[in-house]
């Protein structure tokens, strides 16, 4: 059994790591979760829809909603879901093209093949 020394425990020594102590409980504060008020917003009709989260609740900055109904919001929802899907597929279509793929064919009635156009 091998026996240990410890160095008596000085003032300046508790203090060293009191101050160090404070400064890491200190440190931790910075990522607790603040209080945020909420967002207040002059349409409230589509508060619960699906994407309104906090902290803004739900967001229309341009105020394209603020005479519609439930109809109108779902068309605008369709509509978007739609445009960003076929954005999608573009994206897609641009890599496919860029690798050097092309669709067998013509391209216009005049006889313009997918071949032809540079990547």
């Amino acid at each position: 059994i091998s026996h240990f020394s410890f160095p008596a425990l000085t003032f300046k020594t508790i203090m060293m790591k009191l101050a160090i102590i404070s400064a890491l409980v200190a440190s931790t504060a910075a990522f607790a979760p603040s209080v945020l008020p909420k967002a207040t917003t002059s349409l409230n009709a589509f508060e619960a829809e699906l994407g309104a989260q906090e902290p803004l609740g739900f967001y229309d900055p341009l105020g394209l909603l603020n005479t519609a109904d439930q109809a109108k919001f779902d068309r605008l929802r369709y509509v978007e879901v739609k445009h960003g899907r076929i954005a999608m597929l573009a994206f897609v279509g641009n890599l496919v093209t860029r690798a050097g793929l092309h669709l067998p064919g013509n391209i216009d009635l005049s006889g313009t093949s997918f071949d032809s156009i540079p990547d």
